[in-house]
């Protein structure tokens, strides 16, 4: 069976099939260093916790290691910046790998098609993401896997327009960064990304707040609510802050880029997607923005993702079947007559 991988700055999500359903797994793309010790391996083991062993300790991952970083209210270390591998981190491959691992499980046979997110070009610095791109793709295939990329914002598209023939503004605001594509039958005119997303916020929280980076990005995850009624000063009152400039910042360069190109004379939809797109309040706060944006092509639906978290590795799984399908009818790619096979499978997901 195909599988999808998104692979996040803040989360690595598989989604697989079980029959009609899909089931994601997840951890957070990160890892702790503890001291190794008898009583702490034991400790570690009785609660399940993942985690390694080498010469310099103990390192917990995924989910474990952020919530000891929240506990001891310490920094969790991302083997993931901006979107990309940090080159900061020595460990960060080999840290990934074995997340990987945990979440995609083991092939059910040799060249198992999957499909993995990855970010576009980058239109606000000068980041290449092609070391990122092919360092994924080496990894997976590595366990044996057909491994193919796709932009995260197309993947968005994939997930969330299938009834719009796969036509529309696709964004994905993720931890590292923000995606987009804009696609016309599922063919992509432009993508990009933009190198600012909820790690952004948490950041600029943080030092804005006096709290811990760890403190306020379990906050937004859990409590937060975007709205104009929140305590001057408070957590949330910066979030708020912070958010409407992020978003206000991702359609300044949606604009400039779409001044670019000459898309087709259609109505677009527009769907938005990604981790930080999770809070109260955000989709209100993203329409209106968009209201105001004047982008320059004509928008026919504002659309928030039903599952923002799970809706990249959802279309990167699309893609991957869509792909195994065409395989099976000796079709080299998911781009050749795939409209209604995606749309199949998109329809597939939603029951």
């Amino acid at each position: 069976m195909a599988k999808g991988l998104d692979i996040g700055t803040m989360n690595i999500i598989s989604a697989d099939r079980d029959g009609e359903d899909i089931i994601f797994k997840r951890q957070r793309n990160a890892f702790m260093k503890l001291e190794s010790s008898d009583l702490t391996k034991n400790m570690l083991d009785t609660s399940k916790v993942l985690y390694i062993e080498d010469h310099d300790g103990i390192s917990l991952l995924g989910e474990d290691a952020f919530k000891f970083a929240t506990i001891f209210e310490k920094e969790a270390r991302r083997p993931m910046s901006d979107g990309i591998i940090s080159p900061e981190e020595k460990e960060a491959i080999p840290i990934m790998q074995l997340i990987v691992e945990r979440v995609l499980g083991n092939v059910n046979y040799t060249n198992e098609p999957l499909y993995i997110s990855v970010p576009a070009d980058p239109i606000d610095n000068d980041t290449n993401v092609l070391y990122h791109r092919k360092t994924m793709e080496a990894l997976t295939k590595k366990l044996k896997y057909n491994t193919h990329t796709i932009d995260e914002g197309l993947a968005v598209i994939y997930s969330e327009l299938a009834e719009y023939n796969f036509t529309g503004l696709g964004i994905s605001i993720g931890a590292g960064m923000t995606n987009v594509t804009l696609a016309f039958m599922a063919s992509p005119l432009m993508s990009f990304s933009i190198s600012r997303g909820g790690d952004w916020i948490d950041k600029q929280v943080a030092k804005s707040t006096g709290l811990p980076r760890e403190h306020v990005t379990s906050t937004k995850e859990r409590t937060s609510q975007l709205n104009n009624t929140v305590q001057v000063g408070s957590p949330d009152g910066a979030l708020n802050i912070y958010y409407d400039a992020l978003i206000s910042y991702v359609f300044e360069h949606v604009k400039k880029k779409l001044a670019t190109i000459t898309p087709p004379n259609v109505a677009f939809p527009v769907t938005v997607a990604g981790g930080s797109s999770l809070p109260k309040g955000f989709f209100d706060l993203f329409k209106k923005k968009l209201d105001n944006a004047k982008l320059g092509i004509e928008i026919s639906k504002v659309i928030h993702a039903k599952d923002p978290l799970h809706s990249v590795a959802r279309g990167c799984l699309i893609a991957a079947k869509t792909f195994e399908d065409n395989q099976k009818r000796g079709k080299a790619t998911p781009q050749t007559n795939t409209s209604n096979k995606q749309q199949d499978h998109q329809k597939d997901a939603k029951n």
